[in-house]
């Protein structure tokens, strides 16, 4: 056997030495070892913040909301759920009311009075009571998706209905009792003093006849009462499928940053 012989067959050894480690390597770990810069399973993102970036979002114009109104806002942009029409939240937490277009869109939004009492749901029987026979715990503002149009109250001024059984709408700030100081209210820099009404929502004049009043003028338009006490998911049950977040968290930033330095 010659020295070329035997280079020969030692190479054949050795090739087919690391052929086996291959394989074995194969059996033992998978195809994952192949890959020298996939993040640790720790670093993959999360479905609900792997969405893609052509999601709807309701558009603010830079205006303050909170969390909840956002997500609220965003869903109704992403799901279609005002069924292309404008559409008006009220915060109720915040004595706040936003007024978006069909595209989710802020117009105008506004402090807000709202019902004496805290609570998300309506006596059955309240909209055919006196007025004197409603007790204080019951002058809620109910909670939930309405659709709002323009009518009049007994007292035949034009007002919006909300719930127009439960006697519950927006109008213009009423005045009829100076005692109650609805107008002071309505200016004051805190929330403290917003919860005043029968249920009823008070807007300041100028806002109502120039974004409310014309909004339903011609139209029926969608408007989402948020709850106080209930959570946002059990009044308005299509965010529990939503599959983005609005605002993410700073460890989801880090998440990103980290997959994206890895490829992903």
């Amino acid at each position: 056997m010659t020295q070329s012989d035997r280079s020969d067959i030692v190479l054949g050894i050795l090739g087919g030495l690391a052929i086996c480690a291959v394989l074995f390597a194969i059996a033992r770990f998978g195809f994952g070892w192949f890959v020298p810069f996939a993040p640790p399973p720790s670093q993959a993102l999360p479905p609900s913040i792997a969405a893609p970036a052509d999601i709807r979002r309701a558009d603010f114009h830079g205006e303050h909301a909170s969390t909840d109104v956002r997500r609220l806002a965003d869903w109704i942009a992403e799901s279609g759920d005002a069924e292309g029409r404008d559409f008006v939240l009220i915060d109720k937490k915040n004595a706040h009311v936003y007024v978006f277009d069909k595209d989710a869109r802020l117009r105008d939004s506004s402090p807000a009075l709202l019902g004496y009492a805290v609570g998300d749901d309506t006596v059955p029987d309240i909209g055919t009571r006196p007025l004197d026979k409603v007790l204080a715990s019951e002058k809620t503002t109910p909670a939930g998706r309405f659709v709002g149009e323009r009518g009049h109250n007994a007292r035949n001024e034009d007002v919006v209905w909300v719930d127009y059984d439960a006697a519950v709408s927006m109008h213009r700030v009423l005045t009829t009792n100076p005692a109650e100081r609805r107008l002071e209210r309505l200016a004051s820099p805190t929330i403290a003093d917003n919860r005043v009404s029968f249920g009823c929502i008070n807007l300041p004049v100028a806002f109502y006849e120039n974004s409310i009043g014309p909004l339903f003028a011609n139209q029926r338009a969608i408007i989402y009462v948020l709850p106080e006490v209930k959570a946002l998911e059990d009044v308005f049950g299509g965010l529990r499928e939503a599959s983005f977040v609005t605002s993410p968290q700073p460890q989801v930033a880090a998440l990103r940053s980290a997959a994206q330095a890895h490829g992903r």
